[in-house]
């Protein structure tokens, strides 16, 4: 069975959307004679009659290509210009000039303008500079999705996913890898935050030194000071020799703060000091030392809330926080489901056997399911499936039971109005865990018939088959 075939949403190729226009002129009979222009070369086009109007515009709605008069009210043709290129690289810009006025339009393509057309203009002028820009935009578009694919399967190791907020995130660690900044990486338990730090240092010069990650939650507060900046031979009871700090370790390479919102809040300052100085005192120690370590850290917490509550410094998040990542909860990118489950089956897949493959009914429970977890949830199901499974195909039965009896009801909103089935699926899983699962329980409860109970497990699909 081909089990790529389990979700016309997430598979189906739909036909690609006609691309965007938005022209920006004071003069309502040049913005209508340019859309008309635009939609007999097959363009969606939009009318603003000011910049300030037309960079609201591209706030709220994508665009491919923008045709721009130089000559606004308030902010010029070429500020807007110049805003374009800065908050939306991958856009086209067609600038309008009024005639004996080519400095100016010269100066916009050095700008980033891809090309210029005086007034008055010939419409067949304006179609072949459309066609030309239109060409401009699918080469772009094709480039960057060929970019994508390789990141998305090749550049970033074990990191798997095609969604576009995976995408972004690529996108961002590519762009941040070859600085010396700092990284924040925020995002939920589970998420992969270790992946895309331990990504940022192999895609940066320091690649080729080392990475140290530290858990700041699992290190006793007490001893965080000589886990990191190491201690001196009789510093205290039981230094018994010289060691040196995970700071010193890492030195020309990165350390990796992980859940550094659980910090001790009284050594937050003497981090911040290193990290400013670029120097660590060991405990016990004398002389301070240098270092040379770029700093990535990452916490599930909200730091600003924990700032406002007083367990974190503002001062050193502001340190940490030069490049922010933000990685999306698994639940909101559902399309990465299948590709991670195909790499985690082949990640556990017992040697010198047929690989794994995962049913259509297994998938669609894995699918439905919002992975409080994440990725790491996701995994431990996968590896668990393979572990109990009698055959190369994974069925709903291996799956584990928590995906059946989700542990959080998505109760109805006060005017919420809900289909009786799905009130009666939720009615349901409510009991069947007020009674831990005891099914007897369970369908005197809900005075129905044991029997009926089970045809309506596996109406709504939220148990596997009998043994």
């Amino acid at each position: 069975m081909n089990n790529t075939a389990i979700s016309d949403d997430v598979f189906t190729r739909r036909p690609p959307m006609p691309m965007s226009l938005l022209i920006v002129d004071d003069e309502e009979t040049t913005r209508e004679l340019c859309a008309t222009v635009a939609a007999q070369a097959g363009l969606r086009a939009a009318g603003v009659a000011s910049s300030e109007r037309a960079l609201e515009y591209l706030e709220q709605s994508p665009v491919d290509i923008v045709i721009a008069d130089l000559k606004l009210p308030g902010m010029s043709g070429l500020d807007l210009l110049k805003r374009v290129s800065e908050l939306y690289p991958q856009i086209s810009v067609i600038v309008l000039t009024q005639y004996g006025s080519i400095d100016s339009a010269i100066a916009a393509t050095r700008m980033g303008a891809l090309d210029y057309v005086t007034k008055p203009f010939r419409v067949d002028e304006l179609r072949a500079r459309l066609d030309r820009a239109v060409q401009a935009v699918d080469l772009q578009q094709e480039n960057r999705l060929l970019r994508d694919q390789l990141h998305a399967q090749v550049a970033f190791g074990s990191i798997v996913g095609a969604s576009e907020k995976m995408l972004r995130v690529y996108r961002m660690v590519e762009k941040v890898s070859p600085r010396n900044y700092s990284v924040l990486i925020l995002g939920e338990s589970g998420t992969g935050k270790e992946l895309i730090a331990r990504a940022v240092h192999f895609a940066s010069p320091r690649k080729n030194q080392p990475f140290v990650p530290v858990d700041c939650s699992a290190i006793t507060p007490t001893l965080i000071e000589s886990e990191l900046f190491g201690y001196v031979k009789g510093a205290f009871t039981g230094a018994v020799q010289t060691k040196r700090g995970l700071l010193e370790a890492a030195n020309g390479g990165s350390l990796f703060l992980d859940e550094i919102g659980d910090m001790p809040i009284d050594f937050q300052a003497k981090l911040l000091r290193a990290i400013q100085e670029r120097e660590i005192k060991p405990v016990g120690a004398i002389e301070r030392r240098p270092f040379d370590v770029r700093i990535i850290a990452a916490t599930n917490r909200d730091l600003e809330a924990c700032i406002r509550a007083g367990t974190f410094r503002q001062d050193l998040y502001f340190r940490l926080n030069v490049v922010q990542i933000k990685l999306p909860p698994l639940r909101e990118r559902k399309t990465d489901i299948p590709f991670l489950v195909t790499s985690f089956l082949e990640k556990y897949a017992h040697t010198d056997e047929p690989p794994f493959a995962i049913s259509e009914d297994a998938m669609r429970l894995l699918m439905a399911y919002d992975w409080p977890g994440n990725v790491r949830e996701l995994e431990n199901a996968i590896a668990r499936a393979v572990a109990v499974s009698s055959g190369p195909l994974i069925h709903v039965a291996e799956l584990p039971s928590s995906l059946h009896y989700p542990t959080v009801d998505q109760l109805p909103a006060k005017d919420e109005i809900l289909p009786l089935e799905e009130l009666e699926r939720r009615a349901i899983l409510r009991t069947l865990r007020e009674t831990n699962n005891d099914k007897v329980a369970a369908s005197k409860i809900l005075g129905i018939g044991k029997t009926t109970l089970y045809r309506k497990l596996k109406h709504y699909n939220m148990v596997p088959d009998e043994q």
